[in-house]
């Protein structure tokens, strides 16, 4: 393995891109082979079955330099799937294939997810030298301004851009439902979707970019201003609308994944309810708010929660434009910044509340999705 990754290395770099996609490809295709043949019965099949169990153990020795390895590898991985395939032959032994299946998922999650969680917990009681601390913590966060307009900078996040997002990318797709060229209008909104966070960020700062007056401007927002005879400003710079600003961008990016779900939710809206609504002599406002509107409330409501989160959780923007603006802070950035100063306590201490903001939203989403389930 080692040798590989070197001789990869010492490839040209757009050399190196395809050969690491090609090999990724090739060992996700390989895990799908085998698992669309390990059930299948029949003469190739079990060729197959057969030629899996030479490669895997061959790969293994390729990779980890030891014959010992690879029949480990082979008696380990042989022996668990034979006995989970002969207990539960003929309905015998489900709950065993069961949890021998679903182990590896529950290891994942227990490494990921569950350990994170509580190893935070305890780091928010502890000193940045490690000392029991108590709550400490939590009470420094409570108690400097800066901290509280962090907070208060999230929730703004929070309230606003899930509604705007919603709204605009709601309005979009009733306005261009089934009109001419709708799948085009589709993909111009779409579009930031495939961008990533950073990437827009700097698309924007392009667009919020100052310059002295007695220069050229190159921001889209200073150059409107100074062709009607304006002075450029620094929008960045202006509190709080320069936190407005940078939300902005993350609703630009998430209009498009609204427009999407709505959309198809739209289309799936009983023509004869609309019909009906219609002969009863409803205009075409009362329609979408009396049955467009109830019909997508599913749909709606996982948009919304789905965007709230991502807002809480956003970091990419704020990092990649508002560091240097005063007052553009939120709870994920300065989480980051508290730990690159060696600062865990505090750090995690923020990273609890954040977990105790998103939680409300998680458990509203879990019980909506319940609800359209007896529902149905």
């Amino acid at each position: 393995m080692k040798d590989l990754l070197t001789w990869i290395g010492t490839l040209p770099p757009l050399l190196q891109v395809p050969i690491i996609v090609g090999l990724f490809l090739a060992a996700a295709a390989g895990i799908i082979l085998l698992i669309e043949v390990a059930p299948r019965p029949g003469r190739k099949f079990t060729i197959l079955r057969f030629a899996a169990c030479v490669v895997i153990p061959g790969l293994a020795f390729l990779l980890l330099g030891s014959v010992w390895w690879a029949v480990g590898v082979a008696v380990v991985l042989g022996g668990l799937f034979f006995l989970l395939d002969y207990r539960s032959r003929e309905g015998k032994g489900y709950i065993f294939a069961l949890v021998g299946f679903l182990a590896p998922a529950f290891v994942l999650l227990l490494i990921g997810l569950v350990y994170p969680t509580f190893a935070t917990l305890w780091n928010s009681l502890l000193s940045n030298r490690g000392a029991f601390i108590g709550f400490d913590n939590f009470v420094w966060v409570f108690s400097q301004p800066q901290n509280l307009v962090v907070i208060r900078n999230t929730i703004f996040w929070v309230l606003v851009v899930p509604v705007f997002s919603t709204a605009i990318g709601l309005a979009y797709a009733v306005f261009i439902d089934k009109s001419r060229g709708e799948k085009f209008f589709k993909v111009l909104v779409f579009m930031p979707m495939a961008i990533s966070f950073v990437g827009a960020s700097i698309i924007w700062r392009f667009v919020y970019d100052y310059r002295p007056a007695d220069r050229d401007q190159i921001g889209v927002l200073n150059g409107l201003v100074t062709l009607f005879g304006g002075d450029p400003v620094n929008w960045l710079q202006q509190v709080p609308l320069n936190s407005f600003l940078l939300m902005v961008v993350l609703i630009w990016v998430q209009t498009g994944f609204a427009m999407v779900v709505l959309s198809a939710a739209i289309k799936g809206v009983p023509i004869e309810q609309v019909e009906a609504a219609q002969l009863d002599g409803t205009n075409a406002w009362q329609r979408f708010w009396n049955v467009t509107i109830p019909s997508i409330r599913p749909s709606l409501i996982v948009v919304l929660t789905t965007i709230s989160i991502a807002a809480l959780k956003v970091f990419d923007i704020v990092r990649t434009m508002g560091t240097a603006y005063p007052d553009t802070g939120i709870i994920a950035n300065e989480m980051v910044t508290l730990l690159q100063k060696f600062e865990a306590g505090r750090s995690s201490a923020f990273a609890v509340i954040l977990f105790l903001l998103v939680l409300p939203i998680v458990i509203f989403n879990a019980r909506q999705i319940q609800k359209t389930r007896e529902i149905r």
